[in-house]
C-alpha cells in the first residue's frame, strides 16, 4: 500500500450539493481522486456515497459545485460527451454487476469495445483476455444467470476495465458476494488497477474492502468528515 502523496489529482470535486426530492444527499462534498491510486469512500447507509460516485462519474449532475476531470467541468458537458467518457476513459461497476442478461460473459465484456468502434473479432479476443485475467476462463459462453455471483462480478469488472480507462468507479462491488468471493474479487481488482495505473474510486461500507485502498474518505450526511491513509 502506498500513500499516494506524490500523485496529482486526476479528478476533483468541489462543493458538491445534490438533492433527491426533499433529501439533501450531498452537502458541499469535496474530494480528489489522484492518478493511479485506490480511494475508498466510506460511511453509513444514506451518507451520500453512491450519489458522490454518480456525480464523479458524470452519471448525474450536481445541483451545485463542480467536478473537474482533465480540465473539463463534467457538469457543463453535453450528455453525448459524458457518454463518450464513460465508454472510453471511465469504467463503472455496480454492486450487482448489471451485466446484460441476454449476452454471454464474453459479449458483455466485449460490448464497450464494440460501442467504441473496435472490430468484433478483436473485441472478443480482448474480452477473452480480460476474462482470463479475472479468473473466469471457461465461462465465456455462459450468460449471467448461469454464473455464480463471484464469476458475474469478475466479468463486470473485466467489462469496466477492458477499454483501459483512466478511472474506475466501483459502487459496493463486493456487496452481493460472500466474504471469500469478495476477497478474491478485491485482490484481483487491486492488483489489476495498480498494474495498469487505473485510478479507482471505491464506495464501500466494509472496512475489509476499504483496507485495499491507499486513502480513505469518510462521508456523513453528505459531507466529508475525514480523510486519510486507509487503515
Amino acid at each position: 500500500m502506498t500513500n499516494g502523496d506524490t500523485r496529482g489529482p486526476l479528478l476533483t470535486a468541489a462543493g458538491l450539493v445534490k438533492t433527491h426530492g426533499s433529501t439533501r444527499a450531498l452537502r458541499g462534498a469535496h474530494v480528489e481522486l489522484r492518478a493511479g491510486e485506490i480511494l475508498a469512500v466510506t460511511g453509513a447507509s444514506g451518507s451520500g456515497k453512491s450519489t458522490l460516485l454518480h456525480c464523479l462519474a458524470g452519471i448525474v449532475r450536481p445541483d451545485a459545485g463542480s467536478v473537474t476531470y482533465d480540465g473539463q467541468r463534467l457538469e457543463e458537458l453535453p450528455e453525448k460527451r459524458l457518454s463518450e467518457l464513460r465508454r472510453t476513459e471511465f469504467g463503472v461497476v455496480f454492486q450487482f454487476g448489471q451485466l446484460i442478461p441476454e449476452l454471454t460473459a464474453l459479449d458483455n465484456v466485449a460490448l464497450p469495445l464494440l460501442l467504441a468502434g473496435t472490430g468484433r473479432a478483436e473485441a472478443r479476443a480482448r474480452a477473452g483476455e480480460w476474462l482470463e485475467r479475472f479468473g473466469v476462463r471457461g465461462q465465456e459462453e455462459l450468460r449471467p444467470g448461469e454464473m455464480s455471483g463471484g464469476q458475474a462480478q469478475r466479468a463486470a469488472l473485466a467489462r469496466a476495465l477492458v477499454t483501459g480507462p483512466k478511472a474506475l468507479f466501483a459502487d459496493e462491488p463486493t456487496g452481493a458476494l460472500d466474504s471469500l468471493a469478495g476477497e478474491q474479487v478485491m485482490t484481483t481488482l487491486a492488483h489489476t488497477a495498480r498494474e495498469s495505473g487505473t485510478a479507482v474510486l471505491l464506495v464501500t461500507h466494509d472496512a475489509q474492502v476499504a483496507a485495499y485502498a491507499d486513502r480513505e474518505v469518510r462521508l456523513r450526511d453528505g459531507a466529508v468528515t475525514a480523510q486519510g491513509v486507509a487503515a
